[in-house]
């Protein structure tokens, strides 16, 4: 399979030419949109003819992450080589921002690691997304019973992970742009100390692509803004795992910082 981005550091060239839906549709949200709504569609269609397999994942990743480029995104990728260098499938535990970090993750991992997500039932069930979805053979949960939700990610993720597949977590449920570290569960720590596998922190800074009330997910899109994707060290989970989620939290946050992004302040408990 194709290794996108084969070195640990990837920077947005200079110098990409804009494409044409910029001028035509005067910057608007739509030039993107457009971009990956035909994306998906093609997806789609190669999901309903059980053609959609990783390799196809990882390239149509990588052909969005492309077309935002050229709708001026400028992407800054690092620390890569610490997904190529772990042993084994991982539990990646990523903040989740908006929409662009679910699209963009499978073109930076699936050409060195099989992977699957964690994903709220109803996304398998949508027109477009639903068959995209059901293709990667997520690990579904109701987001409306946690300890449902957790018995399900256990036994699930456990599967996945025995079978060589590594599993996305974000463990704010939602997308937020402040991050708040009192809302970011321990649901890949257990995963992770439950199945015996590395723990993969991701710091991501997405709101290039950013979120509204009446299209959720499609919200306006900040060109001035950058996309900041960093993977952290792996780590062995002891315990109850308490120091790994404390260390996510901190690393996550660390990067959010570096990156300008906003972060909630925690009033810590006596």
């Amino acid at each position: 399979m194709t290794d996108y981005f084969p070195g640990d550091v990837y920077t947005t060239p200079g110098g990409v030419p804009r494409a044409l839906s910029e001028y035509l549709l005067l910057g608007s949200r739509w030039s993107v949109y457009s971009h990956f709504a035909a994306t998906i569609l093609r997806s789609r269609a190669l999901a309903m003819a059980d053609r959609y397999d990783d390799e196809a994942w990882a390239r149509s990743s990588r052909e969005i992450i492309s077309f935002l480029e050229r709708c001026q995104a400028r992407f800054r990728i690092e620390g890569m080589n610490r997904v190529r260098g772990a042993n084994g499938p991982l539990v990646f535990v990523s903040n989740h921002m908006s929409t662009l970090e679910t699209l963009a993750l499978p073109g930076l991992i699936v050409p060195m690691k099989p992977v699957t997500y964690v994903a709220k039932e109803k996304l398998l069930h949508g027109f477009f997304w639903g068959p995209i979805m059901r293709s990667r053979n997520p690990i579904s949960v109701s987001r409306s019973d946690p300890r449902a939700d957790l018995e399900i990610v256990l036994r699930e993720g456990c599967a996945r992970l025995a079978a060589g597949i590594s599993v996305i977590v974000f463990p704010q449920g939602t997308r937020k742009e402040v991050f708040n570290r009192s809302e970011f569960n321990s649901l890949g720590v257990k995963l992770a100390a439950k199945a015996g596998v590395q723990l993969l922190p991701v710091a991501v800074k997405t709101d290039y692509w950013g979120s509204s009330g009446i299209f959720r997910g499609f919200g306006p899109v900040r060109r001035e803004r950058p996309v900041h994707i960093e993977f952290g060290e792996p780590l062995t989970v002891a315990g109850r795992g308490r120091p790994e989620h404390d260390h996510c939290l901190d690393f996550i946050e660390s990067r959010l910082r570096a990156w300008g992004a906003p972060v909630a302040r925690v009033q810590a408990v006596p």
